[in-house]
C-alpha cells in the first residue's frame, strides 16, 4: 500500500504540492492525473526519496521509501526512462539491478523475456535503445526485485499502439495478483481503460478521486444546442447547475430532466447523453480547468 498523507512540498514562494493526501492500494491500479506543473512527478519524487517533504509524509508499506532495508525488493520505480546508462547495454544495466538487490542471475534473462525485449535488443547499448525500447528495459528494472509496489511516471510514452496495450496488461495482471500500482500519465485513454481508482491533481492540490465507476458516476449529463443561452436560462430557472463544456454544458442531473426542462422551454437539443459516455477526458479537463496551461492568458 502506498500512504501519501498532508504532504507539501515548497520551493521557495512556489508551493509544488500543497498538502496531499490520497492512498494506492493493494490488488489496484490507481491513476494519477493532472497537466504539467500539477505536482504529479514531485509527489512521485519525494514518494520514492529523491526530494525531501516540506512537511507531510509519503510511504511505502508504512515505511518512507529511506528506510526500506531493500527498497527495489519493496517498491519498484520507472520516473525517467531516459535516465538509464546510454554507454551499457540493456542486458548490463538488468545485471547491475539484479546483482545490487542480491537477486539470482536468471532474474537478468526472466526480466528481459517479460518485457519482450530480445537478445539482439538486450545487447545493444542504450544509447540505441528507441524511448520505447526504454520504457521496457525500465519497467524490467522496476520489476526485478518482484516488489509488492509499483510506482510509475508517464510509463507508456513512446510506446505504439501495440506496446500500450501491452503495458495495460502488464500493470492489469501485476495488479490483479495482489500488487499496488500509482501510475502517473496524460493518456487520459489508457487511465480510463486500466485504473480502478483515480486521483486528479490541480495547481499542486487534489481536485478529486475515489473509484472510476463513482467519479464518472458523478460526471452528470453532456447537453448541446445552438441556443446555448436559452436552454442555460431554462435550467437556471430550473435550479439545475450546469458548467460550460464546448457547445453546450455539463449539467449535474440526469439525461431525462435535463430532457424535460428543454422541452419545457421549447429548446432543440442537437446532443444529450451521461457524461460518463464522455469518458475521463471531459472529466479531467473540467476539474482541471483553471491549471490548465493552456488556458491561461498571456
Amino acid at each position: 500500500m502506498i500512504t501519501v498523507e498532508h504532504l507539501t512540498r515548497t520551493y521557495g514562494s512556489h508551493t509544488a504540492v500543497d498538502d496531499v493526501s490520497f492512498t494506492a492500494r493493494p490488488g489496484r491500479v490507481t491513476g494519477f492525473l493532472g497537466p504539467n506543473g500539477a505536482g504529479k512527478s514531485t509527489t512521485m519524487r519525494v514518494l520514492v526519496g529523491l526530494t525531501p517533504a516540506t512537511s507531510g509524509t509519503a510511504t511505502v508499506h508504512g515505511v518512507r521509501f529511506r528506510d526500506l532495508p531493500n527498497p527495489g525488493r519493496e517498491v519498484g520505480v520507472l520516473l525517467d526512462a531516459s535516465a538509464q546508462h546510454a554507454g551499457r547495454t540493456g542486458r548490463e544495466v538488468l545485471t547491475i539491478a539484479q546483482r545490487t538487490l542480491g537477486l539470482p542471475a536468471d532474474r537478468v534473462d526472466a526480466m528481459l523475456e517479460r518485457v519482450s525485449l530480445t537478445r539482439t535488443e538486450a545487447d545493444r547499448r542504450v544509447r540505441n535503445y528507441s524511448l520505447g525500447m526504454r520504457q521496457r528495459l525500465g519497467i524490467a528494472v522496476a520489476l526485478i526485485g518482484e516488489p509488492a509496489s509499483l510506482v510509475l511516471d508517464e510509463p507508456a510514452n513512446g510506446l505504439d499502439p501495440a506496446g500500450i496495450r501491452w503495458m495495460r496488461d502488464l500493470l492489469r495482471e501485476y495488479a490483479d495478483g495482489g500488487g499496488t500500482v500509482l501510475l502517473s500519465s496524460h493518456l487520459l485513454h489508457e487511465i480510463e481503460v486500466v485504473a480502478d481508482d483515480i486521483v486528479v491533481i490541480g495547481g499542486g492540490r487534489i481536485v478529486a478521486s475515489g473509484t472510476k465507476a463513482e467519479l464518472l458516476a458523478g460526471s452528470g449529463t453532456v447537453v448541446r444546442t445552438r441556443d446555448l443561452a436559452a436552454l442555460g436560462a431554462a435550467l437556471a430557472a430550473a435550479g439545475v447547475e450546469a458548467h460550460p463544456l464546448d457547445g453546450g454544458y455539463r449539467v449535474d442531473a440526469d439525461a431525462e430532466q435535463v430532457g424535460r426542462v428543454a422541452l419545457a422551454a421549447g429548446v432543440a437539443l442537437s446532443e444529450l447523453r451521461a457524461a460518463d459516455g464522455a469518458g475521463l477526458e471531459e472529466m479531467f479537463l473540467e476539474l482541471t480547468a483553471e491549471t490548465q496551461r493552456e488556458g491561461v492568458a498571456a
